[in-house]
């Protein structure tokens, strides 16, 4: 299993490597947390894909929802929002019959009016990359320390509250505060690998070098 070193927020394996605390023991969630959590995120059909997923795992944990990831796929043709914008009652009701993904009919329709939405967001802006990043922090807006103590008092920011009051002034679903943030993490908006993880200064290089969208 490794060391928990709790107050650090870390977890020291056999190799001797600490990472961050939440992932736990579990082996795919290791690998979401070493592969791609927090990694920059430019493709329109993942960015989308993440933020859905994040909307369907509010009220759940985290690893219920990326065991089903590839049922979610599945279910809703790639995440390709063009696709999803044209599902029916039919489809609803066929993703409402399966049990590979989370079926909650609210969180289900919100997926198709949201792939509406991307369209739309897609024509103003060139594409979903280039409004996502728009959103992202300042050096000022982030904490001075990534302490697992400074980390847990950023279940929403401001600028978080920002953007989900944006998405949902354009008629997006199932975007609140917290879920937004957490979707920020996902896509490597912000990265919040806890001081110690050796997958943090990975992630900070590969955000140094990364060319921020425009359009």
């Amino acid at each position: 299993m490794g060391e928990i070193l709790e107050d650090q927020g870390l977890i020291r394996h056999h190799d001797g490597a600490c990472t961050c605390w939440w992932h736990g023991t579990d082996a795919e969630y290791r690998r979401y947390h070493d592969e791609e959590w927090g990694r920059p995120v430019t493709d329109d059909t993942r960015l989308f894909e993440k933020i859905c997923l994040e909307g369907f795992q509010s009220g759940l944990s985290w690893l219920t929802i990326l065991r089903k990831r590839e049922n979610f796929r599945n279910a809703f043709a790639g995440f390709d929002f063009e696709k999803v914008a044209r599902f029916t009652t039919g489809d609803i009701e066929r993703c409402l019959g399966d049990a590979g993904i989370v079926r909650h009919r609210g969180k289900i329709e919100s997926t198709i009016n949201n792939a509406n939405r991307a369209l739309e967001l897609r024509d103003e802006f060139g594409s979903l990359a280039a409004y996502f990043w728009s959103w992202e922090p300042t050096a000022a807006d982030r904490p001075q320390t990534f302490t697992k103590q400074e980390l847990s008092k950023l279940g929403k920011t401001e600028i978080s509250t920002k953007l989900s009051k944006d998405l949902k002034k354009r008629g997006w679903s199932f975007v609140g505060p917290t879920t937004v943030y957490a979707f920020m993490q996902a896509m490597g908006m912000v990265n919040d690998h806890v001081e110690g993880c050796v997958i943090r200064d990975v992630v900070e290089k590969q955000r140094d070098a990364f060319v921020r969208p425009s359009r």
